[in-house]
C-alpha cells in the first residue's frame, strides 16, 4: 500500500461498531387482589341482596314513599310496631306520628293532619262533626277498658269483697279479676257503695276515702297508708278517663246513662252536672294529671308510681306476649281489673286527606296488618264464627298466656249523649275551651 492509500485509510478509532440487537423485555405484571375489606363485606352484600330479592324489596331505594301526618292516641302502639311500620313499608307508606289524647285531637286544630286516631266513639264524633264533607273512616279494633293492678292489692280487694279472681288453667295463680264497680266506689268516697245514692253527699264530699290499710293491705306484710284510688290521664285530653268517667257516672246514676231517653234537655243538663259532682272528687283525689299510663305501669317502678292505672287490655295482653317471649314465663306480679259493668273502645282511623284514604283503606282490609294487630294483642274487627275475640285468644293460648274470661255480668255502660257527655269532662276536668282550626 502507497503511502498515499494509507494516508486515506481510516484509523481504528474511526471503524463503525456493529450496532447490537435490542432486547425486548417483558414485564411481569403482578395480579391485583381483592382487598380484605371487600372480600370480608362481599357475602354479608351478597347475603342482603338474597333478602331483597326473597322479601320483593329489591326495588324499594327507588321507590316513592307517602308520608302521612297522623295525629293519633294511645293506639299510636300500633303504628309504633316495627313491624306495622315494615308492612306499611311494604306499600310505600310511612306514619309520622304526632302523640296526643283522643279528646285533645278532637278539641285542636286538625290543619296539616292526613289522619287522626282517637281511641273511642265520643272524640271521634267530635272531629266527624268538624268536616265539612265525608270523609273515609275504618274502626279496626276494639280494646275494653281495664284497671292495672298488682297482685298485692288485687288479694286486698278480694278480701274487702269487691273483687273475683277468675279461674286459672290447672289451679295456677290468675292474671285477671272482676271488679265490682259499685262496690269499688263505695272505697273511693268512703262510704258503702250499695247504699242508696240518695244517702249521699249530694255536693260530692269526700269525708273519709278508704286507705289500702284501712281495707287490709298491711296484713300481707305490706303497708300503704295512701288512699284507694285509680291513677288516669287528664279527663280533658283522654278517652280512657273520659270512658271511666261513663263508668262512675253509670253507676252513681243507678246503672243508668245520664239523661239518656230524656226529652227535655234542661232537665238531662242538671242530671248530669248532678252526677258530675258526685264523680269530680273520684278523680280529684289522685291530684295532677298523669299521662302514658301504660307506659309508667308497666315499667320497673310501676307498684311505686300507683297500686292502680287506668290502662287498656290491649297493652297489657301486648306486655305479657312479649314478656312470655323473653322469660319463658307470664309476668304473673302485674293483674288486671275488669270493672262490672264493663266498657267497650272502639279506636276510629278517620282520613282528612288523599293519602289518609289509602292508609284508612289498607288498614280495613290488608291481612297481614290485622293479623299483626292481634299479636299486639287487639280484638280485631272479624265477621261469623272467627269473631272478634277468638282469633285473639287462640294466640294467647299458642303463647302460653292465660285467656281472660268473660264475667257472667255482662252489663255493659254506654256513654252518655255527646253534648251529656262533655258536659260531664268540662265540670269534672275545668277543661279550657275547644281550639278550632285556623283557616
Amino acid at each position: 500500500m502507497s503511502d498515499t492509500d494509507r494516508s486515506h485509510a481510516p484509523s481504528a478509532p474511526d471503524t463503525p461498531r456493529p450496532l447490537a440487537e435490542p432486547r425486548l423485555t417483558t414485564r411481569r405484571r403482578e395480579r391485583r387482589r381483592l382487598p380484605r375489606h371487600v372480600a370480608v363485606a362481599l357475602p354479608l352484600a351478597l347475603a342482603g341482596l338474597i333478602s331483597l330479592l326473597v322479601s320483593g324489596n329489591t326495588l324499594r331505594p327507588f321507590e316513592t314513599i307517602t308520608t302521612i301526618e297522623a295525629r293519633m292516641a294511645s293506639k299510636s302502639d300500633y303504628f309504633r310496631d316495627p313491624e306495622v311500620r315494615r308492612l306499611l313499608l311494604k306499600h310505600g307508606i310511612r306514619v309520622d306520628i304526632h302523640r296526643l289524647g283522643s279528646r285533645g285531637i278532637a278539641t285542636q286544630s286538625l290543619k296539616g293532619m292526613d289522619v287522626v286516631f282517637p281511641s273511642g266513639q265520643p272524640a271521634a264524633k267530635l272531629i266527624l262533626n268538624r268536616q265539612d264533607h265525608s270523609v273515609r273512616s275504618v274502626r279496626p279494633f276494639v280494646s275494653p277498658l281495664v284497671l292495672g293492678t298488682f297482685r298485692d292489692y288485687a288479694e286486698t280487694l278480694v278480701r274487702a269483697g269487691v273483687a273475683t279472681p277468675q279461674p286459672a288453667r290447672g289451679g295456677g295463680r290468675t292474671l285477671y279479676y272482676d271488679l265490682d264497680m259499685e262496690n269499688f266506689t263505695g272505697l273511693l268516697d268512703g262510704r258503702d257503695g250499695k247504699r242508696d245514692i240518695g244517702d249521699q253527699d249530694r255536693d260530692g264530699t269526700v269525708e273519709r276515702a278508704d286507705t289500702w290499710n284501712g281495707i287490709g293491705f298491711d296484713k300481707g306484710g305490706n303497708s300503704n297508708s295512701g288512699r284507694v284510688l285509680v291513677r288516669t290521664s287528664s279527663v280533658c285530653e283522654s278517652n280512657a278517663a273520659g270512658t271511666y268517667l261513663s263508668i262512675l257516672a253509670f253507676v252513681k246514676n243507678d246503672d243508668s246513662t245520664p239523661g239518656a231517653g230524656e226529652p227535655d234537655q234542661d232537665k238531662a243538663s242538671r242530671e248530669a252536672l248532678d252526677v258530675a259532682a258526685r264523680i269530680k272528687p273520684l278523680i280529684d283525689l289522685q291530684g295532677m294529671w298523669a299521662d302514658e299510663q301504660a307506659d309508667s305501669y308497666l315499667s320497673a317502678l310501676g307498684e311505686s308510681i300507683a297500686p292502680i292505672s287506668l290502662i287498656y287490655e290491649h297493652q297489657y295482653l301486648a306486655h305479657q306476649i312479649d314478656y312470655e317471649r323473653r322469660h319463658h314465663r307470664q309476668d304473673s306480679s302485674r293483674v288486671l281489673l275488669y270493672p262490672t259493668p264493663y266498657a267497650l273502645t272502639e279506636p276510629q282511623l278517620i282520613s282528612l286527606s288523599g293519602k289518609g284514604d289509602k292508609l284508612v283503606g289498607l288498614i280495613a282490609t290488608d291481612p297481614e296488618l290485622r293479623r299483626r294487630a292481634i299479636e299486639l294483642g287487639f280484638r280485631v274487627r272479624f265477621s261469623g264464627e272467627d269473631g272478634t275475640s277468638e282469633q285473639l285468644n287462640a294466640h294467647l293460648d299458642e303463647n302460653g298466656i292465660q285467656v281472660p274470661t268473660p264475667n257472667r255480668d255482662r252489663t255493659k255502660v254506654y256513654e252518655p249523649g255527646l253534648d251529656i257527655l262533655e258536659k260531664i269532662i268540662d265540670y269534672v276536668g275545668d277543661c279550657p275551651p275547644p281550639v278550632g282550626d285556623t283557616p
